[in-house]
């Protein structure tokens, strides 16, 4: 997940607002695994981890596999 994390921050960080900073630092905190799993689609993603933000990071994941 660090190559996640990282290649989506060092692509968006300058454009985030504090709010979007502040969920960011929240899944940060998460355990690595459970986030690949909402990230993958193998787990369902919990109502409130479900926001605009981590709909943008699970696209940027995807736009990086093609």
């Amino acid at each position: 997940m660090d190559i996640v994390y990282g290649r989506f921050a060092d692509a968006q960080i300058a454009v985030l607002s504090d709010a979007e900073l502040d969920l960011y630092e929240r899944l940060l905190e998460l355990p690595d695994q459970q986030v690949f799993e909402w990230v993958s689609g193998a787990q369902p993603l919990p109502a409130d981890y479900n926001t605009p933000l981590f709909r943008r990071l699970c696209d940027f994941q995807n736009s990086e596999k093609t």
